[in-house]
Formats: C-alpha cells, structure tokens, sequence
C-alpha cells in the first residue's frame, strides 16, 4: 500500500487515526496559470540567518545562527550585533534560531523572545528559550537586557547537533507556542509523554504551562501535541485560530500538519519518510495516531512557515507559503476547507535554500535565505 501510495501523482489516502477517517496528501495539481513574481534581495552578506520579526517602524529583526542578534532596514543596511544575547551551542544545526516579540513591543523597545540550541553540561545541547528587554539605540542596533531563560528541553542530547526545532508563535489566547526536534538521536524520547523531545509546547509567557491540566494522562502539562521529528515552521491562521506547523522527514516525509491538544503524530511509530541507509521508517499508518494534512516525497526540507492575509497579492489569501532547504523553494499551498488543492513551486530559479517566510507590513512575502557567507533578506512582490 505503501509503495502504491507513493507512485500516484496525486493521492489522498484515508487513514483510521484517533478513532476516525482522515486523509494524507501529496502531490497536488499545479495551478492552471502560473504564479508571476519578482525577487529583490534587499540585504546580503549574512551567516546563516534563521528568524526575523517586523519592528513597530518596519525594520527586520534578525538572528544569525552562530549567535548574533541584529536590525536590517529596508533600504538595505545591517546594523551591529546587539549585545546581551545568550549564549548558544553553534555547532551543525544549532545556533540562534528564532525570534518573536511580544505583543505590547514598541516604538523605543520591549520584551522578546528567542529560541536556541542551548550548551549542557557534559557537552550536551538542548532546544531553550529566553526572555529579554530589547532596548533599541540611534546606531541602528540595542542591547539585551533581564535575559531569563524561560524554558529548556528535557532531556539535554549529547554527541548530536541536529533537529533542535524551533519556532516560536503566539497562540490566539496569548500563551506561546515552542517548537522541538528529536535531537536527531533521540528518537526513542519522541513517544514518551513525560519528555520535551519532539513536541510542540506550550506555555505562558513566563515559562509555565500554559494549561493546568495535562493534554493527556500522563503527558508533561507543557506538551501540546506530540510524535513530530523537527519543526522548523510554524503559524497561525488569523481566519481560524489554526496552528499549522511543517516538519523534516528524513528520506521523504515531511509533513503539513494542524496540530491540535492531545493528538499524537506519530513519529518515528508511523511516517513516510525512508532512513538514509535504506528502509521505511515505520508503517505509514497506525489506529490513534495522526496523519499528516499533506507530505512531500522526496523531501524539500520544510523550514519557515507563513499564512497569506496581505492585499498585494490578493488571489493568494488564505494560501500557505513554506520554505524549502533543498531544492531551494518556495511553496504555495492553495487550501480549501483544510485540503491542499493545488500545490506551485516558486523560485526554483532563485538557487537559494530559504529558511524562513513571513508576511511583511506592506503585504509582500519576505524571505530570509540560508548561506554561511551570503545570507540574504529576500523580498517578494507581483511580477509584470
């Protein structure tokens, strides 16, 4: 069934999952007319940026993953690291990950938040979040003040630099929403309730569980949802309140998903993904556990996640937007009802590996490409 699925150019499969049908897509039909659009890359030379957020006045804040916090405007300057950032593990996939600010940020500066590949002791690292006072200067950078440490993954990996996550994202009610890997050796911990290791959190802007009451029996209370292999996007849908969130496979198999409370999905127990030295990893469907809404085989390594509500482009509202790493790519999700129907591949051309999407106050797409050297802001508006 497996390899039958896999074959068809485009398939939906029911799956039995949590006592119900759902459907798994993949391959979904190119749009009739292809979609028109123009690449500016506003700023260049950056290594390996990874999360940016729009300040009050519309400059880019913006993590670098060896660790350096700066300000990009739209002209095109990049201003000085800002002082006070925590120090992180910057080793293979870890680093300074992403940024968010809090909702009553303003003009002259306020609280935010970034996540990041944190050192452990014995020469282990684990997915952490802090809490800061962003206090903005004249010179086009600010320092980082009352930095705490909201929260950190347990347990902390050692001897793996990978799948550390992470996004972070403001639900609806105003707690936070964290993204984790599975540590790239640490699958074992993905099923287990009482671990942070391949879940989706969620918290109060403090750092405690947002809910009081586990999601599940015997679930740490932090845990939203559980079974992800490494979610490197995520966003809500202002329409609906809807979390969305994409993940690595491993050969094949990343995933779409609407996480909700208390659901499970499934990895390493079910997936579509092959291991790298050959073979399925697990069954591709379980009684209880979660299908993906959509995945991707082969791989786009899935990183950066964005909803489209903006008026520049107006055919694309309620259109997902997700980054890929490989096969540099940016791509369009027409959705209906919470069903992908057209899937287009965007800039294909540009030869960068995009690493985070979001929309930007003047409704064009912004695009932040991954390169050790010549990181680049990218921004993207109609075509002629």
């Amino acid at each position: 069934m497996s390899n039958l699925r896999r074959s068809l150019s485009f398939s939906v499969v029911l799956a039995i999952s949590g006592g119900a049908a759902n459907a798994a897509q993949t391959d979904a039909p190119k749009p009739a007319i292809p979609s028109s659009v123009k690449a500016e890359t506003v700023v260049g030379g950056l290594a390996n940026p990874w999360g940016m957020q729009f300040l009050p006045d519309g400059r880019i804040l913006l993590t670098e993953k060896p660790g350096r916090l700066r300000i990009a405007t739209k002209e095109g300057t990049i201003g000085p690291a800002i002082d006070g950032v925590p120090e992180v593990y910057a080793k293979g996939q870890g680093g300074l990950l992403d940024v968010l600010l809090a909702p009553d940020f303003g003009d002259k500066g306020g609280d935010i938040f970034v996540s990041f590949a944190q050192p452990r002791e014995g020469g282990a690292a684990a997915t952490a979040v802090a809490r800061g006072r962003l206090v903005l200067d004249e010179n086009g950078g600010g320092k980082l003040d009352n930095v705490t440490t909201i929260f950190q993954q347990q347990p902390a990996i050692a001897g793996s630099s990978n799948h550390f996550g992470s996004r972070l994202i403001w639900a609806p009610d105003g707690s936070l929403f964290v993204t984790t890997g599975d540590r790239g050796d640490a699958r074992d911990e993905v099923q287990k309730p009482n671990s942070l290791i391949g879940k989706v959190i969620n918290l109060k802007p403090d750092g405690t569980a947002a809910q009081t009451d586990p999601a599940q029996t015997g679930w740490d209370a932090k845990i939203w949802s559980m079974g992800h292999r490494n979610i490197q996007g995520a966003a809500i849908d202002p329409a609906t309140g809807q979390l969305w969130t994409v993940e690595h496979g491993a050969r094949g198999g990343d995933e779409l998903n609407a996480p909700q409370r208390g659901r499970n999905y499934g990895w390493p127990t079910i997936s579509y993904s092959n291991e790298y030295f050959g073979g399925p990893v697990g069954e591709t469907a379980k009684d209880g556990l979660e299908q993906p809404v959509y995945y991707w085989v082969p791989s786009i390594a899935t990183s950066g996640l964005a909803v489209y509500t903006g008026d520049l482009f107006p055919a694309w509202k309620g259109n997902i937007f997700v980054g890929g790493l490989r096969g540099a790519q940016l791509a369009r999700l027409v959705m209906k009802e919470g069903v992908v129907v057209v899937e287009e591949t965007l800039l294909s051309d540009l030869d960068q590996r995009i690493r985070d999407v979001r929309q930007g106050p003047d409704g064009a797409l912004w695009l932040l490409t991954d390169d050790a050297r010549d990181g680049q802001i990218v921004r993207l508006t109609p075509g002629s």
